[in-house]
């Protein structure tokens, strides 16, 4: 089976393209226009394991809000439909990552039931030309499309690349591990017959 999927989303403020291949190696062709953000999906694409393309134009000489934001819907998507039934795979995945001062732990559950909870504490500013409160809003659309409960915790941390970016390299390795198939689940992990 399969687990490729592409998804696009057009609107007055962006237009974007993502393919994925949740079998891959970590192969990852990102433009956003944005580089630190492009920086942060070929994080989460190696450390995740997936093959990931994502192609975006946004209005960034506006605000990179509406770029990011609708990344993560498109991503969503593209994940949701490449998992199709969820048959096999292990649902839950959760990960701890330190990046030297910093300690980000994420678990989710791809239950279908959208749901984050964001305990990160990074200061107000940016990193580069990126707004260090954008993560939030990716994290909040991929949750939101895929239907994934998703919590994201940050026990420590000064430097608010490093915040981020463990945050990215967490959520892959948890990604990584809810998307694996094992071949002992049958159908899929639920006592409701469905996720």
């Amino acid at each position: 089976m399969a687990r490729k999927a592409r998804a696009s989303r057009k609107t007055k403020e962006t237009e974007i393209t993502v393919e994925i291949d949740l079998d891959g190696g970590g192969a990852a062709e990102i433009e956003t226009g944005i580089p630190f953000f492009n920086h942060m999906l070929e994080i989460f694409t190696r450390h995740g394991l997936f093959d990931l393309k994502v192609r975006a134009k946004g209005d960034i000489d506006v605000d990179f809000h509406h770029t990011v934001e609708d990344v993560g819907l498109a991503l969503g998507q593209a994940f949701k439909e490449s998992l199709g039934d969820k048959q096999g795979i292990g649902r839950f995945g959760e990960a701890s990552v330190p990046l030297d001062e910093t300690l980000a732990h994420v678990v989710v559950d791809l239950s279908g039931r959208p749901y984050l909870s964001y305990n990160v504490r990074v200061r107000p500013g940016r990193v580069g030309n990126f707004d260090t409160d954008l993560p939030h809003e990716f994290f909040q659309a991929f949750a939101n499309q895929l239907g994934m409960n998703l919590h994201i915790n940050v026990s420590q941390g000064e430097n608010p690349h490093h915040i981020i970016e463990a945050c990215f390299k967490a959520l892959a390795r948890a990604m990584e591990k809810a998307t694996r198939v094992d071949p002992r689940i049958k159908g899929v992990l639920s006592t409701k017959g469905s996720l």
